[in-house]
């Protein structure tokens, strides 16, 4: 638990950096975090050396790290141990991004965050850390004497979730599609290996496009629609918008536009073709 905590303390100002280079960057613009998603096992080595290094720097056996190691070991870890249930099993994590994101947001006057809690199925998730991030919000204003604004949502990847989405809309301020895990969970594909088998798909007819390539209109797209109806029924004016590769492929920037999502966002290199 010591080592724990003094991690945690020594990651808060990277954070709180790496917040205020993007606060200042974007000018005023609104800025979502996403809390964090990747699983556990991503964050420590696999191989001897590494494995050694880390034993070395925390006063461990190279053979302690070893079975750490094992034993977060997940046969598929994208279905796994990632997104909110990390913030479900180590509720200090989310604590320390929201605070890193408060105080990021005190030091750059102006600056619009807003905060989006990933791969939740039941609201239940939702509440739970949504009620970690107003409390770090309210103690980081006692503290500073500053009042904040900072919406929070959710990702919706998870199909339960846009089934769901009354329920959701009723906790969050906005809905951000994950449409990368929402095709890989609607349609039953692993997103690291349907590139070896999908082209025969294509090929065959089966479907039209690649569906991680261009969204899937009539099953994926179907449980956004469900999602938006739901969500704006709670809420008319509930922001949502998609983020993946779709956010950059002309057909699904204009399914996204149909059924009234309000932006798209997309990696780096796409953002040409989305603007287009």
């Amino acid at each position: 638990e010591e080592q724990y905590n003094s991690a945690l303390k020594a990651l808060l100002p990277l954070q709180r950096k790496d917040f205020s280079d993007l606060f200042k960057a974007l000018e005023g613009r609104p800025c979502t975090v996403r809390l964090l998603d990747p699983p556990l096992h991503e964050f420590l080595p696999h191989n001897k050396e590494g494995q050694a290094e880390m034993a070395k720097e925390m006063g461990m056996k190279a053979s302690e790290v070893k079975a750490l190691v094992d034993s977060l070991h997940e046969f598929n870890p994208m279905l796994g141990h990632r997104g909110c249930r990390l913030g479900m099993s180590y509720p200090e994590v989310t604590a320390m991004q929201v605070r890193a994101i408060c105080e990021a947001a005190i030091k750059v006057p102006g600056s619009k965050p807003e905060i989006m809690i990933p791969l939740v199925g039941d609201v239940k998730e939702l509440v739970f850390q949504k009620q970690i991030a107003l409390k770090t919000i309210a103690d980081v204003e006692s503290e500073k004497g500053v009042k904040l604004d900072i919406k929070i949502g959710t990702m919706i990847e998870v199909p339960r979730a846009a089934i769901t989405a009354d329920k959701i809309a009723a906790e969050a301020d906005f809905f951000s599609f994950g449409t990368n895990d929402l095709t890989q969970m609607g349609m039953g594909f692993s997103r690291d290996d349907a590139g070896r088998f999908i082209d025969e798909y294509v090929q065959a007819g089966i479907y039209e496009y690649d569906p991680f390539q261009v969204l899937d209109q009539e099953g994926i797209g179907g449980l956004i629609k469900i999602a938006t109806e739901r969500g704006r029924m709670i809420k008319p004016d509930l922001k949502l918008g998609i983020c993946g590769e779709h956010g950059g492929e002309p057909k699904s920037v204009e399914f996204c536009h149909r059924v009234g999502l309000n932006y798209v966002s997309c990696s780096p290199f796409r953002v040409p073709i989305a603007r287009l």
